[in-house]
């Protein structure tokens, strides 16, 4: 009998322990080459444990233990096969499926679990407040995706249904363990709150001219380079600017020690069905908008996925949150240790606004510096998010340098 041993994978660097969050086999199943076989939950990210070959699954570790990265939690004995599945039979005439209703009946699929769902699919079936057995799976063995979801909402949810699934008045409690990565995130904001002096300040910003050159612009800059042009980037490329003009923001503290960076590793939340994940741009000072939505749009792609990779996550200088796109007017974000800063955007409301003795009306957007008073001082804070404002105001700052084009042209 050969067999194959399926060890567990390590998530990253100094993750030395992980978490079996969920078997989607039994023990004894007969499972394909690549099969998901269990979900397993680190403090920084949630993977997916693959059967490495076809055979029969021996489980040695319970749902809910933790266990050590390395250790053998499944063994595949490969005598065995997995049963191919038949080629679906032609659709029968419709007179045909009329005569023989029972027939019909007698050979509907049997109620499928959540646990036959992809992870982004389980979150997704939770936030329509659909049912598993409701949806027809594509995937392997019937595992339900992501796409399945999608086209079962796009198809039209039972009302009724929903309603059951949702509030039922009924006053039941349920309790859902913390996923390994929700206890460590818990931890961290724990630590943010307790080990520095976190401040924050706001500021306006009139967000006519970027509007107006976004809107000009945006078709021929989607039809050049293939993705469409947002708000973050003009805000990414103003705050690299910013943090060249003002570096002790871009600055962490390492003991008694301040680390420097001649580099923007901007990180930029993004939400996903496992909560919000903060991928990093790496140099974004050297990228051009086009590179910067890009690559927002691939790691936001991952992030909605679970794909994104431990390195894609840790390392970043500067923090970039947008409140706004959940309605937001106001926060006060928290920082991402070891960062000394995070900005966050809020969303653009049209105020009544003084422009030369006049009141107008304009879009505004509310933004918020938060930042360790340890190692930034209000000064530089209020002046680097000022220089944030003045870019996304006149935008041609940002290539200039917060300089007026004549002024770099006279060399002041």
């Amino acid at each position: 009998m050969a067999t194959v041993d399926i060890k567990v994978p390590s998530p990253g660097e100094s993750i030395s322990e992980v978490r079996i969050a969920k078997w989607l086999v039994k023990d004894g199943d007969v499972v394909s080459k690549d099969q998901v076989l269990a979900e397993i939950d680190s403090d920084k990210a949630t993977l997916e444990l693959s059967a490495e070959a076809e055979g029969r699954v021996q489980l040695l570790a319970k749902e809910d233990q933790t266990v050590n990265v390395g250790d053998v939690v499944v063994k595949i004995d490969t005598s065995f096969k997995a049963e191919k599945k038949a080629a679906a039979p032609a659709a029968a005439p419709a007179v045909a499926a009329a005569a023989a209703p029972k027939a019909v009946a007698a050979t509907a699929p049997a109620t499928v679990s959540a646990a036959h769902a992809t992870p982004v699919a389980k979150a997704m079936l939770d936030e329509k407040g659909v049912s598993a057995d409701k949806v027809k799976g594509s995937g392997p063995n019937g595992r339900i995706t992501k796409s399945d979801v999608a086209a079962y909402v796009a198809g039209g949810v039972d009302a009724n249904a929903v309603a059951l699934n949702g509030w039922g008045g009924n006053r039941d409690q349920s309790r859902v363990k913390m996923t390994t990565l929700r206890k460590k995130v818990a931890e961290r904001l724990v630590a943010v709150k307790n080990q520095t002096a976190m401040l924050t300040t706001f500021n306006e910003v009139d967000m006519s001219a970027v509007m107006a050159v976004r809107d000009k612009n945006k078709d021929k800059f989607k039809e050049q380079h293939g993705v469409g042009l947002g708000f973050m980037s003009f805000f990414t490329k103003a705050v690299t600017e910013a943090l060249r003009l003002f570096p002790q923001v871009n600055g962490q503290i390492d003991g008694e020690e301040i680390i420097m960076h001649d580099y923007a590793d901007i990180g930029i939340a993004v939400s996903s069905p496992k909560g919000l994940m903060v991928p990093v741009l790496r140099n974004a000072e050297k990228m051009t908008l086009a590179e910067i939505e890009g690559k927002i749009k691939e790691l936001a792609v991952k992030a909605r996925d679970g794909k994104l990779s431990i390195d894609e996550m840790t390392g970043g200088t500067f923090t970039i949150t947008n409140g706004g796109v959940f309605g937001s007017m106001l926060s006060t974000p928290i920082l991402n240790p070891p960062q000394s800063a995070i900005l966050g955007m809020h969303n653009i409301v049209e105020r009544p606004v003084a422009v030369h003795g006049k009141v107008e009306i304009r879009p505004i957007m509310y933004v918020a510096l938060s930042y360790d008073h340890r190692i930034i001082d209000g000064k530089e804070s209020v002046s680097f998010l000022m220089a944030v404002k003045q870019m996304i105001e006149d935008p041609s700052k940002m290539v200039f340098g917060n300089k007026e084009p004549g002024q770099v042209l006279l060399g002041l």
